[in-house]
């Protein structure tokens, strides 16, 4: 049975046409069925362009896996190559598709100073990533690697499916996706993009960028954060034609880590990371200044020349007429003893990400909203069983999801129960103790793997004493989306508006644009 369909052939052969130098796949299989599925679709691949070669004679360890090498040496040294440890379908599909163009020469679509920095960089630079198939967050790691090994000679990267190697995965302890080694010792976890990567690995990277961003002239808006709300408020903004910044962490936000969007009016479904790349790509076709990878750890408002002030953790700072706040939000913790010490070690916030990790295994979900009851269900179609532990004395999550939750055979249901301590082995988690609400009794279960889901927290720790904050912490702001500081505006997750949904964050980031213009147009 083909391993690609008749549409998805047609469209990679297409990509395939824009292969500058040839390609070779060399493939290392055993006999699994895996192994006959990575065969079929290496040669599959192979036969859709006269420039890509494949071969069976690999030698790596890790079966089934596949090299795509090209550009090599006088003693038959690929100096491109990029290695895939499973079956690169799903999510990182796209990771194969990018994989082979980039080893092939096609030119990638970033920034050419910084693919200039990848190719600088010093090596030997062997990268591992570890992924999942379910996992959002992943892409972007494998993606961004595998451009630098296609780059630099000097670097090789192997993407490897946890879920396939879990000897591997059990060996090294690894408990959380994305997770990158380099030679040999860990070197980060959680979504990195290229600009992230190759900043930590060329340091001076950040002081060159704070010294460009530093220069830059002051903005009629300067938009924080990078989320829905921030994309509509640059948009709007820019479409005004006025002089506009968006500078944010992450551009994306919390979107990025969203798995099923089946709510964006119009659209019937979408995946976080398809949605933000529509969203840059909108906020990039108008002339908006966006600086990605920083992040804002200061507010000064405007003084006598009118302009307002962002301070930045690379020691820049950014000046603007109006601001608009829109820093999102992000998962909320526990706060029990045990679970800083066992983040990425058995207490993990994605189930998507991390779920197939424990396939087979005692996992606990902590929250019964709509995001808890979601992942319990989930999680129970891989792991061995579920326990779903509730603070409140029932569900809070729709009748629907409650139902299907209580259909499954392998989901426990705890309400009432107040969590008060994650347990552990010293490197990774063995259970988790919880106080019975309406008794007083303590109760240990043991288990493989917490998630938590217990709601968000804004991302406003920067702005205490500069804006006014309710007590949840929140941007308290007024039906135009104005702060209590004059030419200040927020917008979205991290502010007072109920309803923390990507529509009503785009509504009101469009509205803080229109008011902030209103603001600049009447001062």
């Amino acid at each position: 049975m083909p391993m690609l369909d008749a549409a998805t052939t047609a469209q990679l052969k297409a990509y395939l046409g824009n292969l500058r130098r040839p390609i070779e796949l060399v493939a290392s299989l055993g006999d699994d069925a895996k192994s006959a599925d990575t065969r079929a679709l290496v040669e599959e691949i192979a036969v859709l362009s006269d420039k890509v070669s494949a071969r069976f004679d690999g030698t790596d360890a890790r079966r089934p896996s596949f090299a795509i090498r090209a550009d090599f040496d006088e003693a038959g040294h690929p100096r491109a190559e990029a290695v895939f440890a499973g079956l690169p379908m799903g999510h990182e599909f796209t990771s194969l598709i990018l994989a082979l163009l980039h080893v092939g020469g096609h030119p990638p679509k970033e920034d050419a100073e910084l693919l200039d920095q990848a190719r600088a960089l010093d090596g030997p630079l062997h990268f591992e990533t570890f992924f999942s198939l379910s996992c959002q967050n992943c892409p972007d790691v494998v993606q961004a690697l595998n451009m630098i090994a296609a780059l630099n000679p000097n670097a090789t990267h192997v993407a490897i499916d946890g879920a396939l190697f879990q000897d591997e995965v059990e060996r090294r302890k690894i408990m959380a996706v994305p997770t990158v080694f380099l030679n040999g010792e860990p070197f980060g976890q959680g979504r990195m993009d290229l600009a992230q990567i190759v900043a930590k690995l060329d340091t001076g990277s950040v002081a060159r960028a704070a010294e460009k961003i530093a220069a830059k002239a002051p903005f009629d808006v300067l938009v924080v954060g990078g989320g829905p709300a921030g994309a509509a408020a640059a948009i709007y903004a820019a479409r005004k034609g006025i002089r506009t910044g968006v500078v944010a962490e992450r551009f994306g936000g919390q979107v990025l880590d969203t798995m099923g969007i089946e709510n964006f009016i119009s659209v019937p479904h979408t995946e976080g990371p398809k949605l933000v790349a529509h969203l840059e790509q909108h906020v990039r076709d108008y002339e908006v200044d966006v600086m990605n990878a920083q992040k804002a750890v200061a507010f000064r408002p405007a003084n006598g020349d009118g302009l307002a002030t962002i301070e930045l953790e690379s020691g820049a700072s950014l000046r603007a007429r109006t601001v608009i706040l829109s820093t999102g939000a992000r998962w909320r913790q526990i706060g029990v003893p045990g679970e800083d010490e066992y983040r990425n070690r058995g207490v993990a916030y994605c189930p998507h990400c991390d779920g197939p990790l424990f396939k087979g295994k005692r996992t606990a979900v902590i929250g019964g909203g709509n995001s808890g009851v979601e992942a319990a269900i989930d999680l129970a179609g891989i792991v061995g069983h579920v326990t779903l532990i509730e603070f409140d004395t029932a569900l809070r999550a729709d009748a629907v999801l409650q139902k299907k939750l209580r259909s499954l055979p392998n989901v426990t249901i705890i309400t009432s129960a107040m969590t008060t301590e994650v347990l552990g082995d010293g490197s990774k988690v063995t259970g988790l103790t919880y106080r019975d609400r309406a008794s007083g009794e303590d109760h240990t279960v043991h288990l493989d793997g917490i998630f938590v889901q217990i709601g968000l927290v804004p991302n406003t720790e920067w702005l205490k004493g500069a804006i006014a904050l309710s007590n949840r912490g929140e941007i308290e702001i007024d039906a135009r989306g104005e702060t209590d500081v004059h030419g200040v505006f927020a917008a979205g997750d991290a502010t007072t508006v109920p309803y923390k949904q990507i529509v009503i964050a785009m509504g009101e980031g469009s509205k803080a644009a229109l008011s902030a213009f209103d603001y600049l147009i009447r001062n």
